[in-house]
């Protein structure tokens, strides 16, 4: 549709950006109030692909950054995003908190949750795939722009760690919920207490990183923007939100998903051609780790140093979709917590090597980032540990199974996004081929 064609393209949370556009149709119109609507787009690309979208939509009324928001114009109306538009977004929290329902909408509150109300509200723009707007620094929206079918794992793992008052998330106050014309659930939206005055676990640790290398004679354990505490608390939040998820939604025995392994692999090794050689040694890793059954539960999924904010309380864990690109039921199928574990791992080597990219290769240096790294892991899993009763790396095969796994799938997007970073996992996965395979 015309009305859409030119502004969804450039959409910073537009998944089609490498594929070629066919059209776009509106699929469902919910009208809210005479002035706004809720619209599901079905986006189909020309090589078969499709996406849906949701785009909340006010007609003719001002929106303060027009340029952003302005979708365009349908006869002699002009369509702009309503959450760039204060009184939208404030009556959409009005429609949550009051339980409402609109045609197959669903606004659904949580039990005793408080609102604000009377608010201003902003849109976030750190993110990628979603729209963030906070309220008056206490409450935050955040709309899920690709719909997928099902329930989405933020909203289902909030809430019930939410419920079971778990201290290390924030609080859920209520969701957006819709139903498609096949009848399946659809996940819209969310809303959870506004995490103030945190800062992301990312630029904790790289500016940490960096204190040691600029500081070369010195050891990580003796600058000022030493870790290793932090990531001591960070392992134990980790491990209650672990331990929270067991005793809410329940343990199994199972193999890991052997399926996704090999899918990895296969995608990181057509994507980087050199990775064949070493493509047989982490099958057979894989195969001893799919060859045993593990306590497996519900986990974050996608967790690494950006999943995470220090609050002047402690650690949160925030974002459960899990990996954006794999269906809804991937996302919420049981597995081992040491997949969340691996992700951190891999997530310190990140954020100390990521600070040498364009360096010239200095021993000093890499051994200084080595350094700041393994402290790093090692107090996360000493955290981790003090609380499950169980240390990470007393199963280091299946340990490193996980954290080969997250490298391949960090070389293939490396090498298609950021090339001058795919040395990262390069330089990780033969490490991890050289865990003896025969530990637990």
């Amino acid at each position: 549709m015309l009305l859409y064609r030119e502004w969804l393209p450039h959409q910073r949370w537009y998944a089609g950006r490498h594929r070629e556009l066919a059209s776009i149709t509106p699929a469902i119109t919910t009208p809210l109030r005479p002035d706004l609507d809720h619209v599901l787009l079905d986006v189909a690309y020309t090589d078969g692909a499709r996406d849906r979208y949701q785009v909340p939509i006010v007609w003719d009324q001002p929106v303060e950054v027009a340029a952003v928001a302005t979708i365009g114009s349908h006869g002699d109306r002009t369509a702009y995003d309503a959450l760039y538009h204060e009184p939208s977004t404030r009556y959409l929290l009005e429609l949550i908190a009051a339980g409402a329902r609109r045609g197959n909408l669903r606004f659904v509150p949580e039990p005793d949750a408080q609102f604000p109300t009377e608010t201003t509200s902003q849109v976030l723009d750190a993110e990628q795939s979603n729209t963030s707007v906070v309220f008056d620094r206490t409450a935050l929206l955040k709309v899920f722009r690709r719909v997928l079918p099902g329930l989405n794992p933020d909203i289902e793992l909030n809430r019930v760690l939410g419920r079971a008052g778990c201290p290390h998330t924030a609080p859920l106050l209520g969701a957006i919920e819709g139903i498609d014309e096949r009848r399946r659930l659809l996940s819209l939206g969310m809303v959870s207490a506004y995490a103030e005055n945190a800062a992301d676990g990312w630029s904790m640790a790289t500016a940490s990183a960096r204190d040691l290398l600029a500081e070369l004679d010195l050891h990580a354990d003796e600058v000022g923007g030493d870790f290793a505490a932090e990531s001591h608390r960070l392992g134990e939040a980790v491990a209650v939100v672990h331990r929270m998820l067991a005793e809410t939604l329940g343990t199994s025995l199972a193999p890991p998903p052997g399926e996704v392994l090999a899918a990895r692999l296969t995608a990181a090794v057509e994507a980087v051609p050199e990775l064949a050689a070493q493509a047989s040694a982490a099958r057979e890793l894989f195969a001893a780790a799919n060859g045993q059954q593990w306590p497996i539960q519900r986990i974050h999924g996608d967790l690494h140093l950006g999943q995470v904010l220090r609050t002047p309380e402690g650690w949160l864990l925030i974002d459960f979709e899990g990996e954006p690109g794999a269906p809804m039921a991937a996302r919420r199928r049981p597995d081992s917590p040491l997949r969340d574990v691996a992700g951190m791992l891999r997530s310190y080597e990140y954020a100390a090597y990521h600070l040498l990219i364009g360096e010239k290769r200095d021993e000093q240096l890499t051994y200084h980032a080595q350094e700041w790294i393994k402290r790093n892991q090692s107090a996360f899993c000493d955290g981790y540990a003090e609380v499950a009763g169980a240390d990470p790396r007393d199963r280091p095969a299946l340990l490193a199974a996980y954290e080969l796994d997250k490298a391949f799938y960090e070389a293939a997007y490396e090498a298609r996004h950021r090339p001058s970073w795919l040395w990262i996992p390069l330089e990780s996965i033969p490490r991890l081929l050289r865990v003896p395979q025969g530990a637990p």
